[in-house]
């Protein structure tokens, strides 16, 4: 099999946005369109990945180069058009010898699944092999024309297409793979004779059937093809990410009463056997174990969770909160780089960050690690069946001994043997009649005013 390389076109002006972030680094699953184009790159096969980027956005070459490196970015400058942009890759690609698949880096939706039938239609003798999709309205598609034995003769934009051509239903979703020296080589005829006065990529699917080369057609589903040029864009195509992935993880084994609620990200692991309920929202970086319930209203992120945890209603996990098998995070808990041991508690109403809370552990309601000065974190460690009374304050760096207890309404500044009780608060002073006398008195004073 020849080596694979790709070309991701990225260097568009992003303007329909109306946004401060260029286009490809908006995220669709939590993970950036541009990651997406890479990733299906790197599931492809491909050895050599070249980002083609514009001087408009140095945002999006910074995010390649820390991911591919300082030799995957290409600078299209000025634009002038998708060919311009291909070629702009040459240099990047030089050395290589294979075949070259572009893409584009705003159709998040596009996998390597749906990319790979290209590379083997080069297998079977196809010189340039272009990616198609049968459009249920072609408006503004690129038209392909192929002959009844599936020869593609050429592709034609939608604005220099005549009547007959623009009722042709089979689009050009403009990914397209040949040899890579074959596809420099063609682009270097390709000219700016058309409408946009530009140079286009698939006039090269023309040229090389003048040359008698062998040109076809692969064909995608319109919904993995589909481009984000605005926000509805955006939206529309979170929605159909949003929907493919909690279809695939119910199908695995996942129980979602209401998974239209449920929003996921592109790494969310899920075991089967986990149940989620409704408006459960996944960021980046969760892993929940077979047997865990995360329940309504909860937010999770970077986040793992193991067997038989009960997570929520309404908690929630930030990066680095580790939560052991049958542990239980309740309503209104927050917990943020903190391990919390097999069976231990923490129910209601609490703040828990950088540290440890050991199997068994109960956490009562209103407790807070206070882990941070204004400048630095300190943890706060807890010990096995440890039991934290509500409201009290645990302020790091501090450890609560094994099968401790800590008073109510404490603030606990030292630490703590295990087996102790430790009480940190004032004593309780009564002054009787007080509170008539209070009310006596602002009642009088009222009168007095009006």
């Amino acid at each position: 099999m020849p080596a694979r390389a790709a070309v991701i076109l990225a260097a568009g002006q992003g303007t329909r946005m109306k946004s401060p972030t260029p286009k490809v680094l908006h995220r669709v699953g939590g993970r950036t369109l541009l990651d997406h184009a890479i990733d299906a790159a790197e599931t492809l096969g491909c050895e050599r990945i070249v980002v083609v980027a514009g001087t408009h956005s140095p945002a999006v070459a910074e995010h390649a180069r820390k991911r591919l490196g300082a030799d995957a970015v290409a600078i299209q400058d000025p634009p002038m058009g998708t060919g311009h942009a291909v070629l702009a890759a040459k240099d990047a690609l030089a050395g290589f010898v294979g075949d070259v698949v572009v893409t584009f880096a705003d159709c998040p939706l596009l996998s390597a699944e749906a990319i790979a039938p290209l590379f083997a239609l080069r297998e079977k003798g196809a010189d340039v092999a272009v990616l198609g999709f049968e459009a249920k309205d072609p408006g503004a598609y690129g038209r392909l024309v192929i002959t009844p034995k599936g020869e593609l003769l050429r592709i034609v934009e939608a604005k220099d297409a005549d009547d007959t051509v623009r009722q042709v239903r089979h689009c050009n979703s403009g990914v397209l793979a040949a040899d890579a020296a074959l596809l420099f080589d063609l682009l270097a005829n390709v000219t700016d004779n058309n409408a946009n006065k530009e140079y286009y990529l698939t006039d090269v699917v023309g040229l090389a059937h003048d040359r008698g080369l062998h040109t076809r057609v692969a064909f995608a589903h319109e919904e993995s093809v589909q481009g984000v040029n605005s926000q509805v864009e955006l939206a529309a195509a979170e929605c159909v990410f949003q929907k493919k992935r909690r279809h695939a993880l119910m199908v695995e084994g996942v129980s979602m009463t209401a998974p239209e609620t449920v929003f996921l990200s592109w790494d969310t692991a899920l075991a089967p056997g986990v149940t989620v309920e409704p408006n459960v929202v996944f960021g980046p970086g969760v892993t929940v174990e077979s047997g865990a319930s995360i329940r309504a209203f909860s937010h999770l992120e970077g986040a793992v969770v193991h067997s038989g945890a009960i997570i929520g209603p309404y908690a929630r996990l930030r990066p680095g909160a580790d939560i052991g098998e049958d542990a239980h995070i309740g309503n209104f808990v927050e917990v943020k780089k903190v391990k919390v041991g097999k069976g231990a508690k923490a129910n209601h109403l609490s703040y828990l960050g950088d540290g440890t809370v050991g199997a068994g552990a109960n956490i009562g309601a209103g407790v807070i690690f206070c882990n941070y000065d204004g400048f630095d974190k300190y943890e706060t460690h807890v010990g096995e069946g440890a039991f934290i009374g509500s409201d009290s304050a645990l302020v790091a760096p501090v450890s609560v001994g094994a099968g401790a207890y800590t008073g109510s309404g404490s603030v606990i500044t030292k630490d703590v043997a295990a087996d102790a009780l430790a009480i940190a608060r004032g004593h309780q002073v009564e002054k009787p009649g007080w509170a008539a006398d209070f009310r006596a008195k602002k009642r009088a004073a009222r009168a007095e005013k009006t």
